[in-house]
């Protein structure tokens, strides 16, 4: 086989793996804008209720961890959904993907809201430390929930 023919089927090969079928997809987003979107609805649910009132300042810690680690994940899916729609040209795919975007704009509110609830609990909460948090751990969490192709 000469190097022509070889070259032609390297470029058909590397041309068929990048060219995934969009139902395949649009699982994938499916599944990471499924996610985010329950995430979204939790966080709803934070907004609305009472602060939780905790007896030391380490539960309190623990509460407000496990939420902002919620808060990168949420945001990693969101990020992967996208990620995985740029893989195609179909538009609904990629419209689907930006969607949970949206939500993303509900962390000033729900920060409001556990920074109240830290006070509430004699701690303080730094909110800009909380986006550095998230800036930092968005993509190790991103990669641990990226899905096999």
């Amino acid at each position: 086989m000469g190097l022509i023919s070889s070259l032609a089927l390297v470029g058909l090969f590397a041309t068929s793996v990048a060219a995934e079928a969009p139902t395949d997809v649009r699982a994938r987003v499916d599944y990471h804008v499924r996610q985010a979107t329950e995430l979204a609805d939790h966080f709803d649910g934070v907004i609305r209720s009472d602060c939780p009132r905790f007896g030391n300042s380490g539960e309190w810690q623990a509460y407000v961890d496990d939420e902002i680690s919620r808060m990168v994940l949420m945001a990693a899916h969101v990020e992967q959904a996208w990620v995985e729609a740029k893989t195609t040209g179909d538009d609904e795919v990629r419209q689907a993907a930006k969607a949970p975007r949206k939500r993303l704009g509900e962390a000033r509110p729900l920060l409001n809201k556990l920074q109240t609830c830290a006070e509430n609990n004699g701690a303080t909460l730094s909110t800009a430390s909380v986006w550095q948090r998230i800036d930092r751990e968005i993509p190790r969490r991103q990669a641990e929930i990226a899905l096999p192709r």
